[in-house]
């Protein structure tokens, strides 16, 4: 029988009282901020946010436990966005929703910050492993690059391939974690072409083989086409994540026509609805799943948000967490 995982894909939203006072701190901060450090004053609030979201997650009894990635205001184009080589420029629109990032512009040869390896230090020491295992997350390489803009390497595939370089010698740094969550929306959002999807998996494969966590490259808004998805399939990943909120159907087709890993991430919950799924809801769609699939039967799991959830409000975030949670429980319903 498989093993349910309740998690998510991180960034979390900041709880209500972190927006005004971080804004505050950062208007008041703002040469320090150019310079690409934060004061001491933003350091500790950042240090209260992620205690607080850890704090939520355990308190819903999340089987993964996220750092939160409160501090990356430019979503996941964040882990270049704090890179020595990368200049951050006008502001973008994050997918195809009000969103917004700084446009990360790499101008020199990328090399790995350590960032995420000291957010993810610093989770572990307000995390109790041993009953919540913590969870890495990153931008997958071809996302990434996909946000970024190369004025550098001069080349898409060399571009694709450097930047997952530089996510391999982040992960490399990485303290122990249970698992990796590679965010691949670029994959459904702006496919790669002929040639490149190749390229795409091969670089999603490289930095998967960084670690001995077990990764899940999640897909999200959507589902990736099915040659873009073929050629993911041949990374060696422990699961891949589908986004049945979005286009349940041709997730589905790709699975049964071009197979899927050992285990699976399911994005049953709505990451940017603030209507909360019951509990009952989350188990149905995980028995229609199996149901579509008879002819496998996954080591693992993972019942995750279909995106992440830092377009939510807090409470309603908290919400599905909890969901999340019990449905991996075994439970029916959502009590008071």
């Amino acid at each position: 029988m498989t093993e349910l995982v309740a998690t998510t894909p991180g960034l979390l939203p900041l709880p209500g009282w972190a927006k005004e006072e971080l804004s505050d701190l950062k208007g008041h901060q703002k040469s320090d901020l150019i310079d690409g450090t934060e004061g001491a004053d933003v350091t500790e609030a950042y240090e209260r946010v992620r205690a607080e979201e850890i704090e939520w997650q355990t308190e819903a009894g999340l089987d993964r436990v996220v750092e939160g990635q409160g501090r990356w205001d430019d979503n996941i184009a964040h882990p270049l966005a704090v890179a020595d080589a990368v200049d951050t420029r006008g502001i973008v629109r994050y997918y195809d929703n009000n969103n917004f990032y700084r446009e990360p512009v790499v101008v020199d040869e990328l090399a790995p910050t350590g960032d995420a390896a000291d957010e993810l230090t610093a989770a572990a020491g307000v995390l109790d492993a041993e009953s919540s295992p913590l969870q890495a997350v990153l931008p997958g390489p071809y996302s990434l690059s996909d946000l970024a803009t190369d004025e550098h390497y001069g080349d898409e595939a060399a571009f694709v391939e450097a930047v997952a370089e530089f996510l391999t010698g982040e992960v490399e740094q990485f303290p122990d974690v249970e698992t990796l969550f590679l965010l691949e929306p670029s994959l459904v959002e702006n496919p790669p072409e002929d040639g490149l999807d190749e390229r795409a998996s091969e670089a999603i494969d490289h930095v998967a083989a960084a670690t001995d966590a077990d990764v899940v490259c999640h897909t999200c808004w959507g589902a990736v086409p099915e040659k873009a998805y073929a050629h993911l399939m041949d990374a060696d990943l422990d699961a891949i994540g589908f986004d049945f909120v979005s286009d349940h159907e041709t997730n589905l087709y790709n699975v049964t026509e071009y197979g899927t890993t050992d285990d699976i991430a399911l994005g049953l919950v709505d990451g940017q609805n603030t209507r909360v799924e019951s509990v009952g809801t989350v188990r149905d769609r995980i028995e229609w799943v199996n149901e579509q699939i008879p002819s496998q039967e996954f080591e693992t799991t993972y019942l995750t948000t279909n995106t992440e959830l830092f377009y939510l409000p807090v409470n309603r975030a908290r919400e599905k967490l909890d969901v999340l949670a019990r449905a991996a429980a075994g439970e029916e319903e959502v009590t008071a």
